[in-house]
């Protein structure tokens, strides 16, 4: 029997061979060699999900996340400038850069609107491309968004990155120690220095897409207060809290995160998972009944 997370890693490191259902392929995007990681089949009825990944890392840990939402939409997990497979540009791209890119990367794939998840520095990208561009988004998911204006610097955030790190699986060290080598250290402090520099809360007032903000109830990166907040800032925002997740979420559980935006995105339907459960943005973040 395979150790836990063996499989996972597996995953991770295959491309850009086929694994899980998803393969690889790389344009020209921004005049940048641009690499990523979709489902096999793009024909999947439903919009496009679109994940969007944080400060350090690439496509690498979203691959649980993709392969699951696979089976019922198409999915697409861009490395973003600088990360994963992605050519690296001189300098490091900051939000609005990113948001631009992306634009420029969904009118390449003739994508739109579609489902946009964040996760950390990723929700910054995503809530600052929605504002800017709501013709493009569809739907906006928001996963352990950073920053949290009490800890905003880099001392603030590396500080609760590192009590994250003994929450997390220790399996995915190795993908985060893949993930740095490839943008290398300077990137990713100039990356965070963008990142706590951004005040997401003037893009969260301009969204209009139909949003859910989610995150581990275990995440010291994004903490229940700042999450409510950033929902109470997105008109008509629910939260959801998986139970037993830490601030990789959509690495350590895929399945409940899933559910949450398939639901999101049929609003008029039966809740489709007892694990996870949403709440209007008046209410508290829902807490759901299974660990992760």
């Amino acid at each position: 029997m395979s150790r836990p997370g063996l499989s996972e890693l597996r995953r991770a490191f295959a491309p850009p061979r086929p694994a899980a259902g998803l393969v690889s392929e790389f344009r020209s995007i921004g005049g940048l060699r641009t690499h990523t990681r979709r489902s096999a089949d793009p024909t999947r009825p439903g919009p496009p999900v679109v994940l969007v990944h944080g400060l350090a890392v690439s496509h690498r840990y979203l691959t649980p996340l993709a392969a699951t939402l696979s089976a019922h939409h198409p999915v697409y997990v861009p490395d973003l400038p600088g990360f994963g497979l992605t050519e690296r540009p001189g300098t490091a791209y900051d939000v609005a850069g990113h948001a631009a890119f992306l634009v420029d990367w969904l009118a390449a794939y003739r994508s739109g609107p579609v489902c946009l998840l964040g996760h950390s520095f990723g929700a910054e990208v995503a809530a600052a491309l929605a504002a800017r561009r709501p013709d493009l988004v569809h739907a906006l998911v928001l996963a352990g968004p950073t920053s949290d204006p009490a800890a905003r610097s880099r001392r603030g955030q590396i500080g609760r990155w590192l009590v994250d790190t003994l929450r997390e699986a220790p399996w995915q060290a190795p993908i985060l120690v893949r993930d740095v080598a490839d943008a290398r250290p300077w990137r990713v402090l100039a990356t965070l220095s963008h990142s706590v520099r951004n005040t997401i809360e003037e893009d969260l007032v301009r969204v209009t897409a139909p949003t859910l903000v989610l995150a581990g109830a275990r995440d010291p990166i994004a903490p229940a207060g700042w999450r409510a907040e950033a929902a109470r800032l997105v008109p008509g925002a629910r939260a959801v809290s998986v139970p037993g997740a830490a601030h990789n979420v959509v690495t350590t559980a895929p399945v409940p995160v899933a559910d949450a935006i398939r639901d999101l995105l049929t609003p008029d339907e039966e809740e489709l998972t007892s694990c996870v459960s949403g709440t209007p943005r008046s209410g508290p973040p829902a807490v759901g009944s299974a660990a992760s």
